[in-house]
């Protein structure tokens, strides 16, 4: 204590400044103070502002392409559907245009086996009657030998014995015919 009051009494405090020096460094500090107010504080505000201009708009395009991906996915999946929608459409004419060309085909086939049919029984037909013509003739001259030889006189006669097979096969026919029915 005894220090303390020693330097109390007249001499300087070695912790205070000089007043000289506290007026020197308070103008100094209002010089920078005033440069900076003037000079730095606006160039860091226009920079702060224009990084916030810079960060709002990249957010407000981020948004808008944000908004636009939306919409274009929007299209996109609109789009799918109406393609799958399309797609199964033709999928469906296809396989009906497939049941409606089977159907024709299979058409055309059975008019053609009836066709067929149709001609090989005409051909049947045919044959048939020819081969009965035939027969008619071998059994009427084989008849007429027949008869000849049981009668013992010829047959020559063209017309009696044309007459005389026709009669009987006339007879064999109407009696086969109710055995054939």
């Amino acid at each position: 204590m005894n220090s303390l009051v020693l330097a109390a009494e007249g001499q300087p405090n070695p912790v205070l400044p000089h007043t000289s020096e506290v007026i020197l460094g308070l103008v100094a500090f209002l010089l920078l103070l005033w440069v900076l107010k003037k000079f730095a504080v606006p160039r860091f505000e226009a920079t702060y502002a224009e990084r916030t201009a810079k960060i709002e708009g990249g957010i407000e395009k981020a948004e808008q392409a944000q908004a636009e991906a939306q919409k274009t996915l929007e299209q996109y999946k609109e789009q799918l559907a109406e393609a799958r929608a399309e797609a199964a459409r033709i999928r469906d004419d296809a396989r009906a245009e497939g049941l409606q060309i089977i159907e024709e085909l299979r058409e055309q086939a059975q008019a053609e086996s009836a066709r067929i049919v149709a001609q090989g029984q005409h051909q049947l037909d045919a044959q048939r009657a020819q081969i009965v013509a035939e027969l008619r003739a071998d059994l009427g001259r084989t008849a007429v030998e027949l008869a000849s030889k049981v009668v013992g006189e010829s047959l020559e006669d063209d017309t009696r014995r044309r007459g005389t097979v026709d009669r009987f096969l006339n007879e064999l026919d109407a009696v086969s015919a109710p055995a054939s029915k």
